[in-house]
């Protein structure tokens, strides 16, 4: 593994070119005082066309080359989004065996996204940034806010839910707080990415209205209420285009429409045509020939789209210079606002801080589903018997999943943290079922024995048999981060839960009046046995506080505040992905790629759901908690909004004219809790076809016991328009709007009227 701190031959040179500056004695691209775009612009001035090139491409699997020459320096890319991956070698995914990498791993996306929270997605991004930045990387390869189109996506775990006003509400002050730390955040993968199966040659034909409604508004507000510094392609195509570099996404709208000033990054190995690379809007190209898919020598890198093509194209005349000054110039933007930052950050690393924070959100986005006869929290006796049920409850969850594969220092898992929890109580674990025995991926092991010589039948028998006398009997299971299952690179096969859980599940019922049952995942499951048993808690990957964070809302130390950040349907056929074409795609004579047909348009999750009046199993924004909240007097403030006699409002004046949404929440129950208030609009009838509701606000607002509270949300003019694809703009329909207020997409509690002339 090579050194990657700064070389002491790079020191010397920048010694030496402060030494030469005939004027202050420091060039200006070195004065930390200077704007960053003038430092650019001077910096840029004395590079060689070799310099450049070299800057725009990999010199490692995760490393970019600096200028040594000029003292600019490497940068250094990192995988999340819940974590810093461990270091590996070189040229390869395998570990480098370093001793001082055990990460602090956060939740999983999916977790953040169900706290609806947007003081936790800050500190996510403050804590996950500063670990990014003790460890010297410049760039974090996350957050991921793709939007939940099929819930079969193996990598919906790394995502933000199924509506695009949730996740961009939550991507923003992600960003925000990775890049305190002097650290990029890469916000992926852009876009219309949402299948993990033939995802290397899948070609996404989606129209402008759900492109711009559902798929993009993430990335727009990452970019432009976060400031993200960078951005990576996904690795499919879009309207026959590869994504890392797709002229339409990346030079029309990512860097045209929307003024990104940051770079575009490549994922591993996206890149496929020289000319595309250079011309449609890509700046650095990483893993291409050392994918981990292909084998090369190390010295491949100059074999890269943007090296020796490159070069070559440069030097015979063939194109000319002003691409490859946009891309060096954003790259020594992105290198002065991280590395060569006029503020020096040192971020900090597994601090007691990260820890606490990691298991505040985890246990902040923990739902509690259902709780029938308040089987929760639980109420052992002292001396009493607690049995729990399910591999989940050992099975540590942190290696695995793909690139947000980690190492931990530790990781506690839930049966742990309960026997921690209750230490009065007899506590037992039965495995009930054999799902994932595998304890390592990429060389990173977790130290368990997972391996098991029992039939199915005789864990089952096991199972009911020490279900015997037990006070209280919690089963956890759900999925895992194997293939196939919560994983990058392959879908899930059915939303069914795997390994025969749900035949324990409903044999441990029918033995068991109470049956607690404890889901984790990271993307939906159908639960057909939801009616026979009286408590259902969705969890998550939580990371290293995960069985603590659980134990915490199992035993009522935290009240659950946690909401779905998608639906939980009844079956897959309920949902609006009904062909092949739609999912996972078909292959068309003529055309080279698979090709997928969005032909849903903008319904998506509970969007579907509820314009067509089909029942779900727990509906998208739904959560209990151990107290109860009434609503009353909601009001709608005098305001105005302004838009053209035609309706048609450009980006820049979405926001001219704000009204705001006030209610009362009157805790009714015997415990402090949190409320998230839901704001949905309904379009006026008749016209273009529209959800019957869309998310447009939110509050989670804590309330103490028997008091209230006002949750106030406001709407600007952006909150009514949709996207007209004949005039590329965003319009506003007249008419009367109502607005919804409530406690998920079904549970409305109050409703308003507003009249848009």
């Amino acid at each position: 593994m090579k050194n990657i701190s700064l070389p002491i031959a790079v020191a010397i040179s920048l010694l030496v070119a402060a030494c030469s500056s005939p004027q202050s004695g420091v060039p200006v691209y070195l004065d930390p005082a200077r704007p960053v775009e003038v430092r650019v612009q001077d910096a840029l001035k004395r590079l060689s066309t070799e310099e450049k090139v070299a800057l725009t491409h990999a010199q490692s699997k995760f490393s970019s080359a600096g200028v040594p020459r000029l003292g600019i320096p490497e940068v250094w890319c990192t995988d999340g989004p819940h974590g810093i991956r461990p270091e590996v070698l070189w040229d390869d995914w395998d570990q480098a065996g370093w001793t001082n990498d055990s990460c602090t791993a956060f939740p999983a996306l999916s977790c953040l996204a169900a706290t609806w929270d947007r003081d936790m997605g800050l500190l996510f991004g403050r804590c996950i940034g500063a670990e990014a930045r003790y460890r010297r990387k410049d760039v974090l390869l996350g957050p991921g806010v793709n939007i939940c189109r099929t819930p079969l996506n193996g990598r919906n775990f790394e995502y933000m839910g199924e509506d695009p006003f949730l996740a961009s509400s939550m991507v923003v002050p992600y960003v925000k707080g990775v890049q305190e730390n002097g650290v990029a955040a890469c916000v992926k993968h852009f876009a219309v990415n949402n299948q993990e199966i033939r995802r290397t040659a899948t070609n996404s034909v989606v129209a402008d209205r759900p492109l711009y409604e559902i798929y993009l508004p993430a990335f727009r507000a990452a970019v432009v209420q976060g400031g993200a510094w960078a951005i990576m392609g996904s690795y499919n195509l879009y309207n026959g285009e590869f994504n890392c570099h797709n002229k339409h996404l990346l030079c029309d709208i990512l860097k045209g429409e929307w003024g990104f000033d940051g770079v575009v990054i490549s994922d591993w190995g996206g890149c496929r045509d020289d000319d595309q690379a250079i011309t449609n809007g890509l700046d650095m190209e990483f893993g291409t020939w050392t994918n981990g898919l292909r084998g090369a020598p190390s010295d491949s890198y100059n074999n890269y789209h943007l090296a020796r093509p490159y070069l070559e194209r440069l030097r015979s005349g063939r194109i000319g210079t002003e691409e490859l000054d946009d891309k060096a110039s954003r790259i020594l933007r992105l290198i002065f606002r991280t590395s060569m930052s006029p503020e020096k950050h040192y971020g900090s690393f597994n601090s007691p801080e990260h820890y606490q924070a990691a298991r505040t959100i985890a246990a902040a986005g923990t739902v509690l589903l259902k709780n029938e006869g308040n089987v929760l929290p639980l109420n052992v006796p002292e001396g009493g018997k607690l049995l729990v049920v399910g591999e989940n409850a050992v099975k540590k969850m942190v290696v695995g999943g793909g690139s947000s594969n980690l190492k931990t220092k530790y990781e506690i898992n839930p049966l742990e943290a309960l026997q921690e929890a209750l230490p009065g109580v007899t506590i037992e674990w039965e495995r009930g079922y054999v799902g994932d025995t595998s304890t390592s991926y990429n060389k990173v092991d977790t130290g368990q024995d997972l391996s098991e010589s029992r039939s199915a039948q005789q864990l089952l028998a096991d199972a009911l048999s020490a279900a015997q006398g037990a006070d209280a009997v919690i089963f956890i299971g759900g999925l895992n981060k194997s293939a196939g299952q919560d994983n990058e690179g392959t879908d899930r096969s059915s939303l069914e839960l795997p390994y025969g859980q749900g035949e324990l599940i409903e044999a441990l019922a029918e033995a068991v009046p109470n049956l607690i049952v404890v889901n984790i995942s990271g993307s939906p499951v159908s639960m057909p046995w939801a009616g026979k048993v009286k408590g259902i808690v969705q969890g998550w990957y939580g990371g290293s506080e995960s069985g603590r964070a659980l134990a915490d809302v199992l035993t009522g130390a935290v009240n659950p505040s946690g909401r779905l950040p998608f639906t939980l349907p009844v079956s897959f056929d309920d949902g609006p992905l009904k062909t092949e074409r739609q999912y996972p795609g078909i292959q068309v004579e003529g055309e080279k790629w698979w090709q997928e047909y969005y032909d849903e348009g903008v319904f998506v999750g509970y969007r579907w759901y509820a314009t067509q009046g089909i029942p779900v199993q727990f509906p998208f924004g739904h959560g209990l908690s151990y107290t109860s909240f009434d609503y009353s007097g909601a009001r709608l403030s005098k305001g105005t909004l302004k838009c053209s006699g035609s309706y048609t409002v450009d980006s820049p004046s979405l926001d001219e004219g704000v009204l705001t949404v006030t209610v009362n929440v009157a805790n009714t129950g015997a415990l402090d809790g949190n409320e998230v208030v839901q704001l949905y609009v309904q379009a006026p009838e008749g016209g273009v076809e529209r959800p019957v509701r869309e998310l447009r606000g939110f509050e989670k607002l804590f309330v103490e016991a028997g008091k209230s509270g006002k949750a106030s949300i406001t709407l600007p003019l952006q909150s009514f328009t949709r996207f007209d694809e004949a005039s590329h703009k965003w319009v506003v329909d007249p008419g009367e709007w109502t607005i919804l207020l409530g406690s998920s997409s079904e549970d409305i509690r109050a409703a308003q009227k507003l009249n848009i002339k």
